[in-house]
């Protein structure tokens, strides 16, 4: 550990990290009630996140690191193919019924291999 970083320094560290993500959150929390969740703006941060999680979500799926690479890519595929069938089945209420799909068939594949 840093010599800078010991003792009070550690301490001071933390508290402006408190500090800081407090205030970005304390102004999120201010704003909100100002935001037009149907603009513009706020629709292409909602696709550039969406796109974010998609991404990751793709690159977990086909490239994993640690303990998901062993699994063979098909099977990861299926898995996912699974639960997105059971997604679209009736997309208005089925994001927790897919995410148990594919939790549960993932934890069975650990538990047959």
């Amino acid at each position: 550990m840093n010599a800078s970083l010991q003792g009070w320094g550690l301490w001071i560290a933390l508290a402006g990290a408190t500090i800081g993500t407090y205030i970005c959150r304390a102004i999120g929390v201010l704003l909100a009630k100002r935001i037009n969740q149907d603009s513009e703006i706020f629709r292409y941060l909602s696709a550039v996140t969406y796109a974010m999680v998609a991404a990751l979500v793709v690159r977990m799926v086909l490239m994993p690191i640690g303990l998901l690479s062993t699994v063979p890519v098909w099977i990861r595929l299926l898995i996912c193919a699974l639960s997105i069938g059971v997604m679209v089945s009736k997309p208005t209420h089925r994001l927790v019924p897919a995410l148990l799909t594919g939790t549960v068939l993932m934890l069975a594949y650990g538990l047959i291999r």
